[in-house]
């Protein structure tokens, strides 16, 4: 070969083995590196903190004075926290006495003061509570009571400031509740409504609107039997978690022989009527006159011939006597206007009230007329006029009730007196609202099974 050529190879094939050599060893720099990544992860970017050097900072803190505290807390004295319920009988030295509070002073404010004399309106169930000190002299001391019949509620405060004491009221802030319960009745109606299955009572005044809301169909002296049944739905008011009262019966369904009578409570702001009670289908409840001025009571003689027990005459009784005990409250049995209120021959006491057209009513034998009954007052149905008594011809008390057109005394019982005007269309609507609620909220209460008979 020439010599020339050979050179020219041999450089040629250095050139090329040292290229490939460069080429793995850069190959192989790059798997080592890439098996280095893998095995040891991704570096952290912030330093191990177990190698980061810790600063300490000492400082002096002040320890509290426990002395002073405790002589503060000395001085001030122990206070201590009371709450009673009002019991049957309790004064307000026994509720005191029951607080804790040994305090002739606070007794005496309390009795003297106007406003904090309303602690004295000691309702049975009334809560009442009170702080005092270790040796019972009364911090404070509040309550809730009632500030007259129609009145809102209201809270006294009594506390103490120095050596004497003020008194403050507030209106009582109330929470709403809407309430449902069922009885039967076994023997009267106020045995329904003082017990049940769960222990719980009804409100007095809760039994008081049954009465009056259904008195113009049951007698609930005499019609009631056992068997008979009622559901009620009504509003009370509460104030930390306490029933302070009973408010409006809002809807109620009683069943007497068989017969269930349902009555609905509808108030519509923009109506004249103002509210009243109504039956399911929107006619007004409220009858032209009460079936008995009397809520409780017995018919002793009805409008029929009979033996005068005084004359011993036969001769037409024109009226229906009630009997009943002397000073039972006599009920206006319609609205109307007092037409005379005095004395009159064999009537004894006697009121006379005159109603729409040609219609009066007179009550006789009482034993006195309620506060502020006198000709021309204006009364309304259901009010109490006056008072059962024994005057005048009369052989034991009792009311003698008479119904007159153009002043002739008629039976009450053969009469047929319309009542109010219905709901109009755009009332009937709202109040359909109000009945589709309540008839859901009776058949909850309802027995199972039951069928109604409803009048």
């Amino acid at each position: 070969m020439n010599p020339i050529h050979k050179f020219t190879s041999l450089r040629l094939y250095s050139l090329l083995a040292s290229s490939r050599k460069a080429r793995i060893l850069s190959a192989s720099a790059l798997f080592l590196t890439v098996c280095a990544f893998g095995a040891a992860g991704v570096a952290p970017l912030a330093p191990d903190a177990s190698n980061i050097p810790v600063r300490s900072i000492a400082q002096d803190l002040a320890l509290p004075n426990l002395t002073a505290q405790i002589t503060a807390l000395q001085q001030d004295g122990q206070k201590y926290f009371h709450e009673e319920k009002i019991r049957g009988g309790d004064s307000l030295a026994v509720v005191l006495t029951r607080l804790g509070v040994d305090d002739a002073a606070a007794e005496s404010f309390i009795k003297s003061n106007k406003v904090a004399r309303g602690v004295m309106q000691l309702a049975t169930g009334k809560r009442v509570q009170a702080q005092t000190a270790a040796d019972g002299q009364l911090q404070w001391l509040r309550t809730t009571v009632v500030d007259g019949k129609d009145n809102p509620l209201k809270n006294i405060f009594v506390k103490r400031k120095g050596d004497s004491f003020v008194a403050t009221e507030t209106p009582a802030k109330l929470e709403r509740r809407i309430e449902m319960h069922a009885r039967d009745i076994t023997s009267t109606l106020f045995a329904a409504t003082d017990s049940s299955a769960d222990g719980s009572k009804l409100p007095d005044s809760i039994s008081a609107q049954i009465v009056e809301m259904f008195s113009t169909n049951i007698d609930f002296r005499s019609d009631l039997i056992r068997g008979d049944h009622f559901n009620v739905v009504y509003e009370t008011f509460w104030q930390d978690g306490e029933m302070v009262k009973a408010g409006r019966i809002l809807a109620g369904e009683f069943t007497n022989h068989g017969v269930t009578y349902q009555s609905v409570w509808f108030d519509d702001p923009s109506s004249k009527l103002g509210g009243g009670y109504y039956s399911f289908d929107g006619k007004s409840l409220k009858k032209a006159f009460l079936k008995s001025p009397i809520e409780f009571s017995r018919i002793s003689s009805g409008f029929s011939m009979r033996m005068h027990p005084i004359s011993g005459q036969w001769k037409q009784h024109k009226g229906i006597d009630f009997a009943a005990a002397i000073g039972t409250p006599i009920r206006a049995s319609g609205d109307g206007e007092v037409a005379s209120a005095g004395v009159q021959n064999g009537y004894g006491n006697i009121v006379v009230l005159k109603h729409w057209a040609n219609y009066s009513t007179a009550y006789g034998h009482m034993s006195g007329f309620a506060p502020g009954i006198k000709k021309g007052v204006k009364v309304s149905q259901g009010e109490v006029i006056g008072y059962v008594g024994i005057t005048g011809w009369s052989t034991g008390p009792h009311l003698h009730y008479e119904f007159r057109v153009n002043n002739e005394a008629r039976d009450p019982a053969t009469l047929n007196v319309q009542a109010q005007a219905p709901l109009t269309a755009g009332e009937l609507t709202r109040f359909r609202m109000v009945s589709a609620d309540m008839t859901h909220r009776f058949s909850l209460l309802r027995p199972a099974g039951m069928v109604l008979a409803a009048r």
